[in-house]
């Protein structure tokens, strides 16, 4: 039996390939390499020490999904694939209807055609709209969201409550993200977006190894501590064994249900940005610029849901995110990646 990765070789996807390997999971992926490259699977398959089935393909691609069920022996589905840009999203919303929704629609199309009813969802704390921090996941949902991208993850959301009120033998588990950092501790899967990074912490990186001039931070006068937004910042490999623990909960379980996956904690930008040049002991030039459309002054969540359900709990800081993105980037500048 194995659990498929849809998105398995971008940042979250690809770290939770090895987390799975390492537990003893067998793993299909499948990404259409949008903004990832091949290497990725290598990398993966070099930390792991396994090999794996890969695909290059497209959610959207019902028929060649079908292929893939048909081949392989499918238990359970956690996906990644989708664009994530909330600054882009605002651009060209429709792209990220078509591929975020119709994308997701598909793929649970061609599972229940399998009979394959188990599925993590890779959601965000977009969802959480205006709500007031710290989010819980007994909020209400489905006020105004602040983006595109945020209003793809929420109709998915409901689209997959739907699908469980319709057929109880789904397992379901919706995992609300907020703001992953870091690389794996083996120094190559990381963070490098095509094109000019959106995310903080791929920016700070390029402006360390001189890819960069300098960074832009998008406004300094929001009602925080210092002008800054706050975010609930939590290392990727932190949130790719949460993923593990959803799969194993829901295997136990049937129907849906919903968690945070944060520290509970909120850093500024600033913060963030003073501690990657403490611990690396190099220099981040900074500016700043307008805010972003889409952004939100502060966002942090209660995470005790996760820790009692999933028995989930953060094991990594931040001088770790900043220490693990820096050693990421400078193998990625060299060559050795």
């Amino acid at each position: 039996m194995s659990v498929l990765i849809t998105g398995g070789t971008g940042y979250i996807g690809s770290i939770t390939c090895v987390k799975l390997l390492a537990a003893g999971e067998n793993i299909v992926v499948v990404d259409n390499l949008c903004n990832s490259e091949y290497s990725v699977v290598d990398r993966i398959k070099t930390i792991s020490g396994k090999e794996f089935p890969f695909y290059k393909v497209d959610v959207r691609d019902k028929a060649e999904l079908k292929r893939i069920f048909i081949k392989h022996d499918i238990e359970a589905c956690i996906h990644f694939a989708g664009l994530k840009a909330v600054s882009e999203s605002i651009g060209v919303p429709l792209e990220y209807y078509d591929n975020n929704i119709g994308g997701t629609i598909k793929l649970l199309e061609v599972m229940k055609e399998a009979y394959v009813k188990k599925f993590v969802f890779s959601s965000s704390a977009t969802v959480y709209g205006s709500n007031k921090p710290p989010f819980s996941e007994d909020m209400p949902i489905g006020m105004e969201t602040t983006n595109p991208y945020g209003t793809t993850k929420l109709f998915i959301e409901k689209i997959l409550r739907d699908l469980s009120i319709s057929d109880p033998e789904w397992g379901i588990a919706l995992l609300r993200y907020f703001n992953p950092l870091g690389a794996d501790e083996s120094g190559l899967l990381g963070d490098d977006p095509n094109g000019i990074p959106t995310n903080l912490m791929p920016y700070i990186q390029r402006v360390a190894v001189n890819k960069l001039p300098q960074l832009s931070i998008f406004g300094n006068d929001y009602p925080t501590k210092d002008g800054t937004c706050i975010r609930d910042y939590i290392h990727v490999s932190d949130l790719a064994r949460g993923h593990l623990n959803a799969i194993e909960r829901i295997r136990r379980t049937s129907g849906i249900d919903v968690w945070n996956l944060g520290t509970g904690i909120g850093y500024s930008v600033l913060d963030i940005v003073n501690t990657f040049i403490e611990v690396n002991n190099v220099d981040i030039p900074y500016v700043f610029a307008p805010r972003r459309d889409g952004d939100v002054a502060v966002s942090y969540c209660n995470s005790s849901k996760a820790e009692r359900d999933l028995h989930f709990k953060t094991e990594k800081t931040p001088d770790d995110m900043c220490r693990d993105s820096f050693r990421f980037i400078k193998n990625l500048k060299s060559g050795d990646i």
